[in-house]
């Protein structure tokens, strides 16, 4: 599928963009700005203070892949609580009486051991400088990070966030209350990516913990700068959004809106290539 890239489509006439991966634990699958990173199209610096995940990330990095150990936050010490779960582990103290909702999380949640972080606001890091796409997956400090990134937030054009429904965390801020403060900055609610159930104990859905049923409780949430308001966006920051969208998320139709724009500005045809290349059948396998 390489020959259906945004560059591709466009005649490589889009910026590499660059990312922040703050929580880059590589724990689960590749994140989506992968395909892009391998195709040179993209820069990542990223966050990893779990000294194990970083080595591993460090080990195998490419060519535009930076990592830092340092803990992202507002800049204080903060007490890090060490669970049973390393994916539970979090700047937040677990809430046992929302865990207890739901099947393993007792035990995942469970605090081993806590030990003193410093913490880094990311407007201080001069290497985040200039980014498009931010993602954060770090246990309900998500909202602290973008509080302390006013800088980083007016370059930024996508945002790809775990939120939360229910709070699994003491004092946790919510999915409501990070929409509220990213629609403040020009932000719009794109999709979840995806959401994530679970079953309320103690019905078990196919004796299997991990299966969900009907109650929302987390999701990676995907922001991106207000559409409707082209005039707000950069000629960089269309054809950098524009691509986000279509090598990470396939939202191809906003894509293409925001290509137009581009050439309406600068008297180009890009549009009309992309189109056609997303209309054309896929080449036969050899």
């Amino acid at each position: 599928m390489s020959d259906r890239t945004f560059r591709a489509l466009t005649g490589g006439d889009s910026p590499r963009v660059k990312v922040i991966d703050i929580g880059a634990n590589p724990i689960d699958a590749d994140p989506p700005y992968a395909a892009m990173l391998r195709a040179g199209d993209a820069e990542v610096v990223g966050f990893e203070p779990n000294a194990a995940a970083l080595d591993l990330l460090n080990t195998r990095k490419g060519p535009y892949e930076r990592y830092f150990p340092h803990a992202v936050g507002d800049g204080r010490r903060h007490a890090l609580h060490i669970c049973q779960a390393p994916g539970m582990t979090s700047l937040l103290e677990p809430d046992p009486a929302v865990l207890g909702l739901f099947h393993g999380f007792p035990d995942w949640g469970r605090v081993l051991s806590t030990e003193p972080v410093d913490t880094v606001r990311l407007d201080d890091v001069p290497e985040t400088a200039g980014a498009d796409l931010l993602k954060l997956d770090i246990q309900g400090a998500e909202l602290m990070v973008l509080r302390h990134a006013e800088a980083r937030l007016r370059d930024v054009v996508v945002i790809q966030a775990e939120v939360e429904f229910l709070p699994l965390y003491k004092g946790q801020p919510l999915f409501s209350d990070m929409d509220i403060f990213l629609r403040e900055r020009g932000f719009v609610l794109h999709r979840f990516f995806p959401a994530v159930s679970r079953a309320v104990q103690p019905m078990m859905v196919n004796a299997d913990p991990y299966a969900g049923l009907g109650q929302l409780v987390w999701a990676d949430a995907i922001f991106i700068r207000d559409f409707a308001r082209p005039e707000a966006l950069t000629d960089r920051q269309l054809m950098a959004m524009a691509a986000i969208l279509h090598d990470c998320y396939a939202a191809y139709d906003i894509a293409f809106r925001l290509v137009a724009e581009h050439d309406r500005r600068r008297g180009t045809a890009h549009a009309t290539a992309y189109l056609a290349g997303l209309q054309s059948p896929l080449p036969r396998a050899a």
